[in-house]
């Protein structure tokens, strides 16, 4: 965990640690810090670091770290909802981004969610950009891209990974099968060539899928 306030690493620390499951192997304060303990060797499934830190910040982090071991995945946490940084850090790899007004529960959820392969934006922040698309509009960038045609079905599973739900929450929500949200998030990727959920969400905003 790479966090320079040292209340907020705390608080952050005391939340992660009431779940059994998670283990913080080591705290540092800046980016530098935390490339030091991964070139020295310290084993790591996830680093959870701040976007704003000194000496070196979450963006800088995230690109050494995966030049260092790309299966260490990075959760970055922000106080920026600006849509520079969100699409800067899904371009470098980014297998998670939080907003720091995130409850605990949706934090560990993410952790979990991520340690599991996935990649996950908080519901708060995936959800602006959604209705930002809806107040502004987009104009698409690939007319190509703005003739694909999705179900309402789809367009439901879409929002509901957007908000971060698993396959199983997807399903009983909508009250349909596992199996069923699988096949839809499979046509998904059909449809638009997108493999992984930021890399979906990235794709429906700019192309103005849901307006």
């Amino acid at each position: 965990m790479a966090e320079d306030h040292n209340v907020v690493r705390n608080g952050i620390r005391m939340l992660l640690e009431s779940e059994e499951d998670v283990h913080i192997v080591a705290e540092v304060a800046n980016g530098r810090e935390a490339l030091n303990l991964i070139s020295e060797g310290t084993e790591t499934d996830i680093i959870l670091a701040d976007i704003n830190m000194p000496e070196l910040d979450g963006l800088c982090l995230l690109k050494e770290v995966k030049k260092l071991d790309s299966t260490i995945k990075i959760v970055l946490l922000s106080m920026h909802e600006g849509e520079k940084y969100v699409s800067r850090a899904i371009l470098e790899g980014v297998s998670g981004y939080l907003l720091k007004s995130v409850s605990a529960e949706e934090l560990n959820f993410a952790i979990k969610h991520v340690y599991n392969g996935n990649r996950y934006i908080c519901s708060e922040l995936s959800m602006n950009m959604f209705e930002k698309v809806f107040r502004n509009g987009y104009a698409p960038f690939n007319r190509e891209h703005s003739k694909i045609e999705f179900s309402l079905r789809e367009i439901e599973v879409l929002n509901l990974i957007a908000e971060g739900l698993t396959n199983l929450e997807i399903a009983n929500k909508l009250f349909i099968s596992k199996r069923t949200v699988e096949g839809h998030r499979q046509a998904l990727i059909s449809k638009t060539g997108i493999k992984n959920t930021a890399a979906l969400i990235r794709f429906t905003i700019l192309n103005g899928i849901l307006q």
